[in-house]
C-alpha cells in the first residue's frame, strides 16, 4: 500500500442475482454492503481499499480486476475457499424484506476464523476503518474477528465507523444482536442505521407510538431520533457522531427520504420525495460513503449531512448494489436541494 492514508472498509463481496421469470433471465450485480462503501469511494476519487475472503479462481480474478478499475486497493484481500456468496432478490425489492434470500453458506468469507487476517499489515496507512453489522452476524468467528479488527484500530487512533443494519435471516447461531453488537460499537467513533436497528441491537428503546410504518409526522420522528442518539452516545462514549436515515414507501415505487446527524449539535436533512425509483439496494452504503467523505474531510456536519443524504437518494436511480453517480453530479444534487 501506498503512504496515503486510506479508507478500509470490512465485509463479505456477495454475487446478487435478480431473477425476472416471465423474461427467463436474471440481473447479476456485484455488491455486499461494505464492498457498495468502497465502490461510491473509489469512483469519487478516495483513496480506499476493501477487505475481504475470495477464491483463488479466475471469477475471483475479474473481480479483482473490475474492483481495481475504479479505484479500490485489493492487497488486503485474502485468496481461499472455494466459493463467492450469494444472495437472490426480485428486481424491485429491498434486501430488507422477507423476499431476500441467502446463499452464503460455505463461501470463502464463511470460513474466516480469528487470526486468518493480519490487522497489523492490513490496517498500515489508513486512518478509518468501516464495517457493518452484517459481518457479526454471520457467526462467533466473524464477531471474533471484528472484534480483533476494532481492537486493532482503536490501539492505532484509527477512526471506526459501523452500520447497523440489521438482517433478521442472517442471526443464525444461537445468539440475538443485543449480545454481540454492543461490545463492537463499543470501539466506535460514527455509529449510522435507524432508530429501530438501534433498538434492535443496543437495546436503546424507541417510543412505541412512533411507527416506521409512515404514520407520524416528521417532526415526531426527527424528535425519536434525537432522544436515541443523545441515549446511543451516553450509553457508548466513545461515539462522536450518530447518523440516522428515514426512509418511507408511501405507495409501490415511491417514497420519501431524509436523515438526521447527531454530533455536537442536531442537524436534519432536506426531504427527498420520489415517485420513479429504480433499485432500493445499497441507499445506505451510498449514504455512509458521502458521510465518510464529509467527515474525513472535516466538512461542516451540515453540509456532510447534506452530501450523505443526497448520496443516498441518487442511488435509488441507479440499477445494482453500487451507486456509480458522479460526486459532482450528487453535489449539484444538494445545492438543488438546499
Amino acid at each position: 500500500m501506498s503512504n496515503i492514508q486510506a479508507t478500509l472498509t470490512f465485509g463479505e463481496l456477495l454475487f446478487r442475482i435478480s431473477p425476472e421469470l416471465e423474461q427467463q433471465n436474471a440481473g447479476f450485480f456485484v455488491g455486499g454492503a461494505e464492498l457498495n462503501v468502497a465502490s461510491a469511494l473509489g469512483l469519487w476519487g478516495q483513496a480506499v481499499s476493501y477487505c475481504t475472503v475470495l477464491p483463488d479462481n479466475i471469477l475471483t480474478r475479474q473481480v479483482l480486476a473490475k474492483l481495481k478499475e475504479i479505484g479500490i486497493n485489493t492487497d488486503a484481500i485474502i485468496l481461499s475457499g472455494d466459493r463467492i456468496g450469494a444472495y437472490y432478490l426480485t428486481q424491485g425489492a429491498d434486501v430488507k424484506n422477507q423476499g431476500v434470500i441467502y446463499d452464503r453458506a460455505h463461501s470463502a468469507f464463511s470460513q474466516l476464523k480469528p487470526g486468518m487476517i493480519d490487522w497489523e499489515n492490513v490496517l498500515q496507512n489508513v486512518d478509518w476503518f468501516h464495517w457493518s453489522a452484517i459481518t457479526p452476524a454471520l457467526s462467533q468467528n466473524h464477531a471474533d474477528v471484528c472484534m480483533e479488527a476494532l481492537a486493532y484500530a482503536k490501539s492505532k487512533g484509527i477512526t471506526t465507523s459501523v452500520d447497523l443494519n440489521y438482517r433478521s435471516k442472517l442471526w443464525n447461531y444461537g445468539v440475538e444482536p443485543i449480545d454481540v453488537i454492543p461490545g463492537l460499537v463499543r470501539h466506535c467513533d460514527v455509529v449510522m442505521g435507524n432508530m429501530w436497528a438501534v433498538e434492535k441491537m443496543l437495546g436503546i428503546s424507541v417510543d412505541s407510538t412512533v411507527s416506521c410504518e409512515n404514520q407520524n409526522e416528521d417532526a415526531v420522528y426527527l424528535k425519536a431520533g434525537e432522544d436515541s442518539a443523545i441515549k446511543l452516545k451516553q450509553q457508548f462514549p466513545n461515539c462522536k457522531a450518530v447518523a440516522y436515515t428515514y426512509r418511507f414507501s408511501m405507495h409501490e415505487n415511491t417514497l420519501r427520504y431524509f436523515s438526521s446527524l447527531h454530533a455536537d449539535q442536531y442537524y436534519s436533512s432536506s426531504v427527498y420525495t420520489s415517485n420513479k425509483i429504480v433499485d432500493r439496494v445499497g441507499t445506505g452504503d451510498a449514504f455512509m460513503a458521502g458521510l465518510i467523505v464529509g467527515l474525513k474531510n472535516k466538512t461542516l456536519y451540515s453540509d456532510t449531512l447534506k452530501l450523505a443524504t443526497a448520496s443516498a437518494f441518487s442511488k435509488f436511480f441507479v440499477l445494482g448494489d453500487c451507486n456509480t453517480t458522479p460526486l459532482k453530479n450528487i453535489q449539484q444534487l444538494v445545492y438543488e436541494n438546499s
